[in-house]
């Protein structure tokens, strides 16, 4: 196949606009990392019409995809984690072509993993873990108790992905085998969920006692990008943490984390009166314990 899909990455590798070409085939034993394609081609261009251009070929029995990727989409990915399928394609793909030592960098700079790109990733994972870990206890004061499973498991995950970047490394596809090593406790509770034999809403409520404190052990490093832009001025109104171009990473998950950061004092709510009768904008600031 490889002597197949020659021609094709050659000629963009030709290409002024081509940063790099990289080619991933297929394990066994891990099927996923190439979505059970025999071979992934990835080209990375500075910039293109589309960020994503995806193509597939078949020859004989076998199966490839093309994937030509922004610089921009894959940094992207590698900040928010939403392909973290590219982590293993980067270190693991045979480098066909390369400018200026494009994915070397880009490599260095995974496994250096400067603290700056952490806080903003463990903002990112920590906002997320808030809003299941909130949604699913309202979940479950209602009795809802499978979708209240469903939140849980993706609280769990968010928890584990923010350890991991907490110890300096990028949480990939094979999260629960990282985070084995690292914080075993929060296996031990993923496991107790899914594995115990007590009653499902039995299971839940110990989970969410025994999570309240591992989640609150994470509230200074999931919270030290967010605290240190805040701090930039005295108060925020919602709109303006939207339109900043770091805190809108946040995305449908800034407003739930800003009331739980309230409800544990390291927010302060500021209202700020309207032309309407009883009526108060409300702003944000930083609380004074913080200061």
């Amino acid at each position: 196949m490889e002597d197949i899909l020659r021609p094709i990455y050659q000629e963009r590798a030709s290409q002024a606009n081509t940063l790099g070409v990289l080619m991933i085939k297929k394990q066994q034993k891990n099927i996923p990392v190439t979505d059970t394609f025999d071979v992934v081609l990835l080209i990375l261009v500075k910039e293109a019409e589309i960020p994503i251009y995806v193509k597939h070929y078949t020859y004989n029995d076998q199966k490839a995809a093309l994937y030509m990727i922004t610089d921009e989409q894959l940094r992207e990915w590698i900040l928010l984690g939403t392909n973290k399928k590219v982590f293993d394609w980067l270190y693991n793909g045979k480098i066909m072509f390369e400018r200026n030592e494009y994915f070397q960098k880009i490599i260095t700079e995974l496994r250096d993993f400067p603290f700056n790109g952490r806080k903003l990733k463990m903002g990112i994972e920590f906002a997320k873990l808030i809003r299941r870990y909130m949604d699913g206890k309202a979940l479950f004061e209602n009795g809802h108790y499978l979708d209240t499973y469903n939140h849980v498991v993706h609280s769990l995950h968010h928890l584990a992905r923010l350890a991991l970047i907490e110890q300096g490394f990028h949480p990939e596809v094979t999260v629960w085998q990282q985070i084995k090593q690292i914080e075993p406790e929060i296996l031990k509770l993923y496991e107790e969920l899914i594995s115990s034999q007590e009653p499902l809403d039995k299971r839940l409520e110990l989970l969410f006692l025994a999570s309240e404190f591992l989640i609150h052990s994470k509230i200074k490093s999931g919270t030290i990008h967010f605290v240190e832009v805040l701090s930039e001025k005295e108060f925020w109104s919602i709109n303006e943490m939207m339109d900043h171009k770091e805190l809108h990473h946040y995305a449908v998950d800034l407003g739930m984390l800003l009331e739980y950061l309230i409800d544990r004092n390291i927010i302060e709510v500021v209202t700020i009166e309207t032309k309407g009768k009883g009526v108060y904008h409300r702003y944000y600031k930083l609380s004074k314990k913080l200061s």
